[in-house]
């Protein structure tokens, strides 16, 4: 799709896990499947090997085993990114193999470890950006944390197409829309997104990372539709029976805005497992209970409200 600007990103991201058979091996099939169920609930792109795909553990074959099914199963339907990030020699090796492979994009996600001075910051986006021809977006959250002079300054870069927010920081990001406009279109990358959309959508951002729709798509797509189309009453109906109770489980334990989506994909039929790699955990027998049963609810909930 090249690395024109104007590449949308608006609507409902997917960012497929990465299942693990037993020997923690990367489990083909059960990623085809996952693809393909973002694909059937009608999502707006696929971003793999990103944060939910536990893009930290993943070695350089594993890349491109995941980028290549990845490109391979949605076939043009929708964009595919690639995340890249950590190590910048590695960083960039894998935005080149991303884009020989044939993807779309790339989402790039924090230097390792380092807390950068601005002027680190930008040369470390700068060169994985230079490196490749592709339309590039840039991950604020961790150690990435933007002035809005480093991030001008990367909005000037060709390829440099979109920004995505992890921080939530409110005043930065008023700013940086108010300032940028449509230089970059704007992207809320915040953990479980459906919480913060509203707020978001209300600055500009009209694109979010759903890690709900691995398991429950109708449930963010009904939540998109009534956000867009003011429905409040839905709206304020799905965060309370879904949404809200969601999030609390996810706090309950460091490293669930992953397992726990293993954990829902599970309870739905998906064959990805529960298996993540080390240093995550596995999802609690306690809170797999809790969203099974939240999950019956919003099919029930969603159900009733497609009948109305």
């Amino acid at each position: 799709m090249g690395s024109e600007k104007h590449l949308s990103l608006a609507g409902i991201m997917g960012f497929p896990v990465t299942p693990f058979d037993h020997n923690e091996n990367v489990n083909e099939k059960a990623f085809e499947a996952n693809v393909q169920f973002l694909l059937a609930g009608g999502l707006d792109s696929v971003f793999v090997c990103a944060g939910s795909g536990e893009f930290q553990s993943l070695d350089i074959k594993e890349y491109e085993q995941l980028v290549t099914i990845g490109v391979a199963v949605s076939a043009g339907k929708v964009p595919v990114f690639a995340g890249a990030g950590g190590n910048l020699k590695e960083a960039v090796e894998r935005v080149q193999l991303a884009e020989r492979i044939g993807a779309d994009g790339l989402l790039l996600l924090p230097p390792y470890l380092i807390i950068p001075e601005q002027e680190g910051l930008y040369n470390y986006y700068r060169t994985i950006a230079e490196s490749t021809a592709l339309p590039v977006i840039i991950y604020q959250r961790d150690n990435a944390v933007f002035t809005l002079k480093t991030l001008e300054r990367l909005a000037n870069l060709p390829n440099v197409i979109g920004f995505k927010d992890g921080l939530g920081n409110f005043e930065l990001n008023i700013e940086f829309v108010q300032s940028l406009g449509n230089k970059l279109q704007w992207m809320n990358g915040m953990p479980l997104a459906e919480l913060t959309m509203p707020a978001y959508h209300a600055l500009g951002f009209h694109s979010y990372s759903s890690a709900i729709s691995n398991y429950i798509p109708q449930v963010s797509r009904k939540f998109h539709e009534s956000l867009i189309g003011g429905h409040q009453e839905l709206l304020q109906v799905i965060y309370r029976e879904v949404i809200l109770p969601i999030h609390r489980i996810r706090q309950q334990r460091k490293g669930y805005a992953v397992s726990l989506i293993k954990a829902g994909m599970d309870i739905v039929g998906l064959p990805v497992g529960l298996q993540v790699r080390s240093p995550l955990v596995q999802v609690e027998r306690e809170h797999y209970v809790q969203l099974e049963s939240i999950i019956k609810k919003s099919v029930d909930l969603i159900a009733a409200a497609n009948n109305l």
